[in-house]
């Protein structure tokens, strides 16, 4: 709103002391990122109070982990300081008429309500299994189908293919490109174009079109090759969501390797949303991206304050009002910047604690049918859960001894930082 007030000031010739600055989307960026952070320090000092007066504390069942009973009655639906934290600054400095900032608010409420909702369900109604699987799923996939039709569809969404470049010092030139004066490399010629294109390493142009995958050509072809990528759309956006919700399981885990997720996927955003930086990494070039590391910068902010106050020992858990919504974000984002295909990457701390899951479930049941008795691959699953256990028969039983949980934390958002740093690193690899 601050952003589209001082662009109206700005077209009625009033000039106040620093206004230009709100064009720079490093400004805006940095600007969000600090809010985000200070609502979710001191605001969330007294939300948690709110939720402690309310007495809407955690139900923990007894897993045999080493200080999980202690953590019983901590303040859970932490989210909604998350949410708050987000939602404020993006309001205050994104471009409100920008088709991603769109998609990623509307997706921040959805996610936010179906995760409020299985919360509700399990503080208030004392139901501990919350909203169905069945239900959750369908509510993900329903935004999942809306931000593909919207990919697909909308005359915003396009990338820009054969590009070519010259030197320019012109005004114009100068605004598209960076926003910073001085000679600059610029955008000449360029198509406009509806793609099923996206990014992925090691492959000519980085490029990877989901038509590709069609069996069919002509016309039937093309609709089957958007069928596809949009099938595309709605497994990610879903899995992202359900793989944050599973990873939050100790203190700070998901809040941190969230935080360090969005601070790469802020990066890419800037990148793409950059004629000169896109065709420098040969990535496309995706006009008014740019504005969604405005989204990011809040959406790291709002988890670094948070993880003052979910840090181990826990004051407070983001619970499902938080896990979805995280997620969700984080889906809708890699879909918006074409990096869905590098989020088993990027993600691999999410990645792997759903297929931990799986496996585990798969392998249970096959060796209860084959032998009579269930069998683990893990002591215990979600992976992170494995390492904090001992004395459990299963496959794998390294490490030996359990590990305490901050320890636990920290390695994993160790590993998530080279994953991250490995992902940056691939656009330059050819």
């Amino acid at each position: 709103m601050i952003y589209h007030l001082i662009e109206y000031l700005k077209e009625i010739g009033i000039d106040i002391p620093g206004q230009g600055l709100f064009s720079y989307l490093s400004f805006r960026a940095i600007t969000s990122f600090t809010l985000a952070l200070l609502i979710s320090i001191f605001a969330g000092k007294n939300i948690i109070r709110w939720i402690q007066k309310k007495q809407i504390g955690e139900e923990i069942r007894d897993l045999g982990l080493e200080g999980q009973m202690q953590k019983k009655g901590t303040p859970t639906m932490g989210g909604i300081i998350i949410f708050l934290s987000i939602i404020i600054p993006v309001l205050l400095f994104a471009d409100l008429t920008n088709i991603y900032n769109i998609l990623l608010i509307v997706s921040t409420v959805w996610f936010f309500l179906i995760g409020f909702a299985d919360d509700y369900i399990k503080v208030f109604r004392k139901n501990k299994e919350g909203m169905s699987e069945k239900g959750k799923l369908i509510a993900q996939g329903l935004l999942g189908l809306a931000i593909a039709l919207a990919v697909c569809f909308s005359d915003d969404i396009v990338v820009r293919e054969k590009v070519n470049v010259q030197e320019s010092i012109t005004a114009e030139a100068v605004e598209e490109a960076s926003g910073d004066e001085g000679t600059i490399r610029v955008v000449e010629n360029h198509d406009v174009i509806k793609s099923t294109k996206t990014t992925i390493p090691f492959i000519k142009d980085h490029e990877f079109d989901y038509k590709w995958l069609s069996p069919f050509k002509g016309t039937f072809g093309w609709y089957c090759k958007w069928a596809i990528y949009m099938l595309m759309i709605i497994i990610v956006i879903t899995a992202c969501s359900n793989g944050v919700n599973l990873t939050d399981g100790m203190d700070g885990l998901a809040t941190g390797s969230s935080a360090i997720v969005g601070v790469v996927l802020g990066i890419f955003a800037w990148l793409s949303g950059n004629i000169v930086n896109a065709e420098y990494l040969n990535i496309m070039y995706i006009p008014g991206s740019g504005e969604i590391a405005v989204f990011m910068s809040a959406f790291v902010g709002a988890l670094i304050g948070f993880l003052w106050y979910n840090s181990f020992p826990a004051q407070v858990f983001m619970g499902d009002t938080g896990s979805l919504m995280l997620g969700g974000i984080i889906g809708v984002c890699a879909v918006l910047i074409r990096k869905e295909l590098l989020l088993p990457i990027l993600c691999g701390i999410f990645f792997v604690e759903s297929l931990s899951v799986l496996m585990q479930r798969f392998y249970f049941k096959y060796t209860k049918k084959k032998y009579g008795e269930g069998r683990r691959i893990f002591r215990m699953a979600p992976l992170h859960h494995h390492y904090q256990k001992e004395g459990v028969p299963a496959l794998i039983q390294w490490p030996k001894k359990a590990l305490p949980e901050a320890k636990i934390v920290t390695r994993f958002w160790i590993v998530g930082m080279i994953l991250a740093v490995i992902t940056i690193a691939l656009l330059k690899i050819r």
